[in-house]
């Protein structure tokens, strides 16, 4: 035990002690920061560019349908020939031109209304002008049948649906952002940080072994003590450089919103919809009721749960990776799994859990030791039965014995291996031994 805690105490004064380390622990945030400034300066630049669009209307009837919007201007053309008008685009070099023929019936009128430009536009634009076409050309068919455009403009109702649960409990209609944005950035960064704190096991092991420094600690201790005194060592200097970027990161969001001003929201569709629907005073209360009805303890108490036995898990097959190889670059072959362990974690997450949270794909990946961790995580905001959180922590742990074992046959032996690379077979054979 005393060798055990000496290697762990080791570990963590080299990792903390790293000159990368300090830089990194320190300038990450600000470079997020900045990352993050950087994307909401650019979109706002996007947002701010004034684009021309030049209308060729034949017809002279939709033209006066076109009006100004902030970022959009329509500029009439249809009284001079269409070639001239298109040298005329290129040459102004306005967004693009509009071309709307004589319409001789409607079909082959909607298949001929064409938009030139040197690139294809936006989403944005293109839905602009089809609503335009769209709401003259119905205006106008409903004239023909001799009805009352205004009659019917003015019986048009738009509902907002209340939503609460049989017990009369409201929710807002931004429930699922909602849970989708806690459970994703805690699976989020769980797998950040496996990612980060593995591979920095995997390369301490690897520099030890190529400095042929191993064979003087190996002589001391077990290799199993050394493995999880490396695992433990710079998994505690990891939650320190996590802790630190955490108040770093609330420091620099304190200033940046309430000091400089600065809208860290408006490159983020989410929280874009969030911000602007909380706007309603209406639909402020569900939202926050929302956010108070949300598992957050449960949240929190698995996050260091998962947390533990999802890097433990890990960081033991990184630990026996670094041991069976001689650098870095033979890494490949046997990173390519668990990297692809992890990321069908967050993709099952992303796109399964999100459409149905308690589906048989959901739940079942959801106990699957690789991929609980995250998964799981995603799960909780939208409420899981404890028993199934139990199951899922406790065949976690269980495989993390298994996985532990395994990883301490390989390190045992790859440790003392130079100047071969072993493959799969070769690996499956030292677990025998």
């Amino acid at each position: 035990m005393d060798k055990l805690l000496l290697i762990i105490k080791r570990e963590f004064i080299a990792r903390v002690r790293n000159r990368t380390f300090i830089v990194m622990t320190f300038v990450s945030p600000l470079l997020v920061f900045a990352m993050i400034g950087v994307i909401g300066w650019l979109v706002s630049l996007n947002k701010d560019q004034i684009r021309t669009v030049a209308v060729h209307d034949e017809s002279q009837y939709f033209v006066s349908a076109f009006k100004d919007t902030k970022n959009l201007r329509f500029k009439d053309f249809s009284s001079s020939p269409l070639d001239v008008v298109k040298d005329s685009v290129v040459l102004k070099k306005f967004y693009g031109l509009l071309y709307i023929p004589k319409p001789h019936d409607t079909i082959d009128f909607v298949n001929s209304v064409r938009f030139y430009g040197e690139n294809a536009p936006t989403i944005e634009i293109l839905n602009t002008i089809e609503r335009v076409i769209n709401n003259k050309l119905t205006e106008t068919k409903l004239i023909e049948k001799g009805l009352d455009v205004d009659a019917i403009a003015s019986a048009r109702t738009k509902i907002s649906l209340k939503i609460e649960n049989f017990s009369g409990e409201k929710s807002s209609k931004l429930s699922n952002i909602i849970k989708i944005a806690f459970g994703g950035v805690a699976g989020y960064l769980l797998l950040m940080f496996i990612v980060i704190y593995g591979n920095m096991i995997m390369r301490s092991v690897i520099e030890e072994k190529t400095s042929r420094i191993i064979e003087i600690i190996i002589s001391s201790v077990k290799p199993l003590q050394l493995m999880l005194g490396k695992i433990l060592g710079t998994s505690f200097a990891g939650v320190t450089q996590f802790a630190i970027w955490l108040v770093i990161g609330g420091i620099l969001m304190f200033i940046s919103v309430f000091v400089l001003g600065i809208d860290l929201t408006g490159a983020n569709p989410a929280t874009t919809a969030v911000y602007s629907e909380a706007r309603n005073l209406e639909q402020l209360q569900p939202i926050l009721q929302d956010i108070y009805k949300l598992p957050l303890m449960t949240l929190v108490c698995c996050f260091f749960l998962y947390f533990i036995g999802g890097y433990f898990l890990y960081s033991a097959l990184y630990a026996a990776i670094g041991a069976a190889v001689d650098s870095e670059t033979d890494t490949q072959q046997f990173m390519m799994p668990v990297v692809m362990l992890l990321v069908l974690g967050f993709y099952i997450g992303a796109f399964v859990v999100i459409e149905n949270p308690h589906g048989m794909v959901s739940v079942i990946f959801s106990m699957f030791p690789f991929t609980s961790p995250i998964v799981m995580l995603m799960r909780i905001p939208f409420g899981i039965a404890w028993w199934e959180i139990a199951i899922s922590v406790f065949i976690l742990f269980l495989s993390i014995i298994g996985v532990a074992w395994i990883a301490a046959k390989i390190y045992r032996i790859g440790i003392l291996m130079y100047g071969k690379k072993p493959s799969y077979k070769e690996l499956l054979r030292w677990m025998r031994y």
